[in-house]
């Protein structure tokens, strides 16, 4: 979603480290109760899905208001902020006056330094988001933070310490894994628990489509680091690759299903059929990665990001007695072999985008729990482990993904800092080649 097409409509509706970890966090003030006048939030990470973010948190409750934006490009945070102003349900919910307009690498840490801010919403590339969530519990802040919430195994340790101590603050946390909030996927997966089609020992994970991104020109006096800053998606050490920018939402929806059972191991393969070119980063178009549980279940998964193929987003399900299928954003189905249950089908009627900021702000509003930080890293985990088997061609273990010292993400601190790669005289960037180019430290 580019900034300039939020629409009225749509705004409206729509282990040691663990126990050593609070002594890192020192405590914050945060605003909640229903008697709080107003709840401010800031924005970091003004893009496209950040200005939707904040359009839904101003929808979600009428007493919020935005109050400070960070991002690294002075253009796109106007850009928002106009698209804000345009769009609120009020023009009094937009209120960021200039000296609480951050630019640059640093701008995070000057937004988590205004003592007068509730909530933060987190939608900077992945690779930046487990220092940031970590910054936002240390200062106090409420979170909505987008998938995935991490690219790499430390990052998920750092999550998972950090969502620890928010817990601990009763800090409330919301990811954007916005099925967990869709009446359709709430009602389908219900009937899956309650047996509607038996056990379930084979679920196959499709994410096949077109591209997904454009492309940003590498400008004059640009370094390195900027350039692959602005195409983010394109480098793994900021998107952990498509499969985990993407189709995490798809594990996350197998790891529901599942009851949060994690999986045993997994083994895969991926490549590059189209994804060639200076402007391609170093990402994969394609995967296929199956994954064993300890019950003898499988997930098969299929990802695919190359025009004019078939695509279908989704989950099929079969069961021992049964079979079912979640189309994602759209249709649902459970078929029992059972003749006393009738064969279900639905469409979805809400938007999951909006529903998952009213249930953050609502917690908020009445101290109810909410934390959904612990299982979204867990869900974050899954496909970076698909990631690694696929890199490697090895067979990668559940536990080996989560105690991996493999480190993807860096944090710079100015434009001159180098990044993790470069590319070669043509302008083209080594990708990854499992047997041989690549040993994930595993």
């Amino acid at each position: 979603m580019k900034s300039d097409q939020v629409k009225r409509r749509e705004f409206v509706q729509q282990s040691a480290v663990l126990a050593s970890a609070a002594a890192v966090f020192p405590s914050g003030a945060h605003a909640q109760g229903k008697d709080v006048d107003k709840i401010r939030v800031a924005l970091i990470g003004c893009g496209g899905r950040g200005t939707g973010a904040a359009a839904q948190a101003l929808a979600a409750d009428d007493r919020t208001e935005l109050w400070a934006m960070g991002d690294i490009d002075e253009g796109q945070l106007s850009r928002s902020e106009e698209v804000l102003t345009k769009n609120a349900p009020r023009p009094d919910q937009v209120n960021v006056n200039p000296e609480r307009k951050f630019i640059g690498l640093d701008a995070f840490q000057k937004v988590m330094a205004l003592d007068d801010l509730d909530v933060v919403i987190l939608t900077t590339p992945p690779g930046f988001r487990p220092q940031h969530f970590e910054e936002a519990v240390a200062a106090g802040k409420h979170v909505f933070m987008e998938k995935p919430v991490a690219v790499d195994s430390p990052g998920i340790r750092q999550v998972l310490a950090a969502a620890k101590v928010a817990k601990e603050k009763n800090l409330k946390v919301g990811v954007g894994f916005n099925r967990r909030h869709s009446p359709l996927h709430r009602e389908t997966i219900s009937r899956l628990h309650n047996g509607d089609i038996g056990e379930i020992p084979l679920i196959q994970m499709f994410n096949c489509r077109a591209d997904v991104n454009k492309r940003n020109l590498r400008e004059d006096g640009q370094s390195e680091l900027e350039f692959q800053v602005r195409n983010w998606y394109y480098f793994t050490w900021l998107s952990g690759d498509f499969m985990v920018e993407q189709s995490v939402h798809d594990f996350d929806v197998v790891k529901w299903i599942k009851h949060e059972a994690n999986p045993v191991s997994c083994q895969g393969q991926g490549g590059r059929l189209v994804r060639k070119g200076p402007m391609n980063g170093h990402i994969y178009d394609h995967y296929s990665v199956d994954f064993q549980y300890e019950d003898g279940s499988q997930v098969i998964t299929q990802h695919r990001h190359i025009p004019g193929c078939w695509n279908w987003i989704g989950e099929k399900i079969t069961g021992t007695n049964g079979t079912a299928e979640i189309a994602s954003k759209s249709k649902g189905s459970v078929r029992s072999n059972d003749p006393k249950i009738a064969p279900w089908r639905d469409t979805e009627k809400a938007n999951s985008y909006q529903l998952e900021h009213d249930a953050l702000f609502k917690a908020i509003r009445e101290d109810l729990p909410h934390n959904e930080a612990e299982h979204s890293a867990y869900s974050t985990l899954f496909p970076i482990m698909g990631r690694m088997a696929a890199y490697t061609g090895k067979v990668v273990t559940w536990e080996e993904a989560l105690n991996s010292e493999e480190r993807l993400g860096i944090s710079p601190a100015s434009w001159d800092e180098e990044p993790p790669c470069y590319p070669d005289e043509n302008g083209e960037y080594e990708t990854f080649l499992p047997g041989t180019s690549y040993k994930a430290a595993i």
